[in-house]
């Protein structure tokens, strides 16, 4: 029996959460249900594997339509990611540093993309961006460009269900930095942007690549707001989750198979997420 004196930290020392857990063990009342939700979430990926044609996974990798829509799915997500990075961290800044009136409207209107339904995402795009959209209208008059239905439809489509992400996840980092740096280089006369570039980012560095690879895995995935505001056309907007829905119809093997791929990818960015930036960002 763990006595009281080994689970007590000595003064002035903050107790380990990882030691009391493993001294007291886990209450039967949590464990049943953390099974059962532990299960609930594994089973799905499992019946993925077992059920996956593993025989025929490399010849159909090797099909040129398929190597395209990976190809599609990689590159639009990493383009979307930029364009995220590039228009997120800034914004990132603005929701945790700047204080005017309706900054709280402000920073729940960022969030509604992440609770959104992607086809109503897809929808309002066309809706801002289509030919008679409040703004699609003018891009098409004055600089003769159309986003729908276009591969940069899609990277339009994935940034707007996936930079949230990475604005909530920077702006964490940046409310729980330590502002003293900051402070201190202002004060030997660094500008804004020094001290932005030289102080700040590498402040909130792993939690800013954190936010990246979670924007662009959920790039990646993206579906509904993708079909509804770029449509499913093969070379062009046909992604590997589009690719994967039309596959199911005809071929269900190699819809698993592909959806293996998929799987592959995420659980191996989520793997490199956890166990490195996020590490990472803890101790910062």
């Amino acid at each position: 029996m763990t006595g009281a004196s080994e689970v007590a930290a000595a003064p002035g020392q903050r107790p380990d959460p990882d030691r009391l857990v493993t001294g007291r063990g886990v209450p039967p009342v949590l464990a049943a249900p953390a099974a059962i939700g532990f299960c609930f979430l594994l089973v799905p990926l499992l019946a993925l594997l077992v059920r996956a044609p593993w025989h025929g996974l490399a010849g159909l990798l090797s099909d040129p339509v398929v190597l395209t829509a990976l190809r599609l799915s990689l590159e639009c997500a990493t383009a979307a990611t930029v364009i995220s990075i590039a228009l997120g961290v800034p914004l990132a800044w603005v929701l945790a540093r700047a204080r005017f009136p309706g900054l709280a409207v402000l920073r729940a209107l960022v969030t509604v993309p992440l609770v959104l339904p992607p086809v109503v995402g897809g929808l309002a795009l066309l809706l801002a961006f289509g030919r008679n959209g409040i703004l699609g209208r003018y891009l098409d008059s004055w600089f003769g460009v159309s986003l729908p239905f276009s591969t940069a439809g899609v990277v339009v489509a994935e940034t707007f269900v996936a930079m949230p992400f990475l604005v909530v996840t920077v702006e964490g980092a940046l409310r729980s930095a330590d502002r003293e740096l900051e402070e201190a280089a202002t004060t030997l006369g660094a500008g804004r942007l020094t001290v932005f570039a030289r102080i700040t980012l590498p402040l909130v560095a792993p939690s800013l690549l954190a936010g990246a690879v979670l924007c662009w895995a959920r790039a990646l995935g993206e579906f509904g707001a993708t079909i509804t505001f770029a449509g499913n056309y093969p070379g062009t907007t046909q992604t590997m989750p589009l690719f994967v829905y039309n596959t199911l119809q005809t071929d269900p093997e190699a819809a698993i198979a592909l959806s293996l791929v998929l799987l592959l990818v995420a659980v191996a960015v989520l793997a490199l997420l956890r166990d490195r930036w996020l590490r990472t960002a803890g101790t910062s």
